[in-house]
């Protein structure tokens, strides 16, 4: 499948809403919930609002995945870049009608391609230890796990088991 990545931009809230709406079970087995305040499109559009300040602060990057015909299939961010050190963390969510052909593996590729030009030149990013699919996707880009650690899941209460991995570019 073509796909290419588009800077977050205050036309796509409606459709990434809907997205995010329609993936939310999907999404919520291999990654922390984001609460359930969240899928009420007042608070959904509070938080688009800031994710583009944030973006216009040039504190993060946030792609929305698109195939061919425009629809998104998938994000893809960079966040807490350090235009100093040269860091931000990745990452990215690909909806379940979409995975398994490869989209997150080409969505990063862009992305890395892109990082320089915002002064990045090392990538960070961590994954639940049950996401294979996500550390298969930073391995195969040349991601290298640096370490494991475990967290309480802000939502759930659970103790979940991270690992993080880097890559200089």
């Amino acid at each position: 499948m073509d796909i290419y990545i588009g800077r977050l931009n205050e036309r796509d809230a409606q459709a990434l809403f809907a997205f995010e709406c329609n993936n939310r079970r999907f999404f919520e087995q291999t990654v922390p919930g984001r609460g359930d305040d969240y899928y009420s499109f007042g608070t959904f559009g509070i938080r688009y609002k800031e994710l583009l300040k944030e973006q216009e602060e040039a504190i993060s990057s946030f792609y929305l995945i698109k195939d061919g015909s425009g629809i998104i299939v998938g994000r893809i961010n960079l966040v807490d870049i350090d235009p100093i050190k040269g860091t931000a963390h990745v990452g990215y969510r690909i909806g379940e009608a979409f995975t398994q052909k490869g989209i997150a593996n080409e969505a990063l590729k862009l992305l890395m391609k892109l990082a320089p030009d915002l002064n990045v030149t090392q990538i960070q990013a961590k994954t639940t230890s049950d996401n294979i699919a996500s550390q298969k996707v930073l391995v195969k880009n040349g991601f290298e796990r640096i370490s494991i650690n475990e967290e309480i899941g802000a939502d759930s209460g659970q103790k979940l088991t991270f690992f993080h991995y880097s890559r200089n570019l």
